[in-house]
């Protein structure tokens, strides 16, 4: 049996939104549960545009950050004043407004929900940030957040979206913590008494609480996509599902997320990647599990995503969607057909009456 539907993570190359919209529509019709906008212009980069918000001091000083001030009196401070509004809210608001005229074309199909891709704060401060300055403007940017969550909410109705965050420095944080990830920036910045992954998850329910209960959540779990590489390749799948169980363990985040997408190496193809996946605990999270999409599909390798899909289909107990690893707003223009044929071959529809 093939699998049901096809998540797009997020970033798709594209002249705007309109165009990735129309895109993904057409190559993938009766697949696709929600619609992202491709996060196109200065998005492109998954947080590189957020540097910005954040004054030259605290910025790594590889990313062109100042050098800290040698003072007495330690290390900066700084307020809300100093850190500048994400503008996630603009672009979602903006996005929103082409998705409707789309879909009152009937170009975007009446059940497809547009889906808004955003970051966790930490995975921002620990891409950008001195860490010995990132606790300090931790709250700051998280009140930033705040706001930009409540203009979204505000101006998108609330069956009508899903909100997935995006967490990558997450998974290295908890690859070092275990031992496996030597790079001393993927540390932590925090400490917290229970622990680095109660610690991380912690700071996502705190801002999924901000988000209204009718409003569904999803979660991109993620090692990293720099030139189309890893931070660390994972061992197999057991660190993710360990964050996983974590997050749906708080009713409010297992009661209402919607997927969580899951990478797969496009080595993997063995069944010890994909078996810990059995261990993920999807019954108790409400009356409708999250869905799962796996992240087989891999340009101009179909033979190798039918392999990577008949592997988990031997190892896991409950059906799956597909998706690439990551975004693909730093894949070459042309691999993006190549996906998209393999998205479609390898999957059946209609979505609306599977999910």
């Amino acid at each position: 049996m093939e699998p049901t539907g096809v998540l797009m993570v997020g970033s798709v190359p594209g002249a705007s939104p309109h165009d990735v919209f129309v895109r993904l529509a057409a190559a993938l019709p009766g697949r696709l549960q929600a619609i992202p906008d491709g996060e196109t212009g200065e998005r492109w980069n998954y947080i590189g545009w957020q540097l910005g918000r954040f004054p030259p001091v605290a910025r790594r000083n590889e990313l062109g950050g100042s050098p800290l001030p040698e003072s007495a009196s330690g290390l900066p401070t700084f307020t809300l004043a100093d850190i500048k509004p994400t503008a996630y809210d603009e672009a979602a608001l903006s996005s929103y407004n082409e998705f409707k005229q789309l879909r009152q074309q009937n170009v975007i199909p009446p059940y497809v929900r547009f889906q808004i891709g955003l970051p966790s704060p930490y995975s921002v401060l620990v891409g950008h940030l001195k860490p010995e300055l990132a606790v300090t403007i931790e709250p700051l940017y998280e009140q930033r957040f705040v706001e930009t969550i409540d203009r979204i909410v505000t101006g998108i109705p609330h069956d009508d979206v899903v909100i997935q965050w995006d967490l990558c420095f997450e998974m290295t944080a908890l690859e070092f913590d275990r031992g496996r990830d030597l790079d001393a920036r993927h540390q932590a910045y925090f400490s917290s008494p229970s622990g680095v992954l109660q610690g991380l998850v912690e700071r996502i329910v705190r801002l999924s609480e901000r988000i209204p209960e009718d409003v569904k959540i999803a979660f991109h779990l993620c090692y990293g996509d720099l030139r189309h590489k890893h931070f660390i390749e994972p061992q197999d799948t057991s660190l993710l599902v360990e964050l996983a169980n974590a997050l749906l363990a708080h009713e409010t985040i297992g009661s209402r997320t919607e997927w969580i997408h899951l990478p797969v190496p496009k080595g993997r193809t063995d069944s010890n990647y994909f078996s810990p996946l059995k261990g993920l605990k999807l019954e108790k999270t409400g009356s409708k599990r999250p869905y799962i999409y796996l992240g087989v599909v891999h340009a101009n390798d179909g033979a190798g995503t039918k392999k990577r899909i008949e592997t988990a289909q031997a190892s896991v107990p409950f059906p799956f969607g597909v998706a690439t690893e990551c975004g693909l707003g730093r894949t070459p223009p042309e691999e993006i057909d190549s996906i998209l044929e393999i998205c479609r071959e390898v999957t059946s529809e209609p979505i609306q009456e599977n999910l």
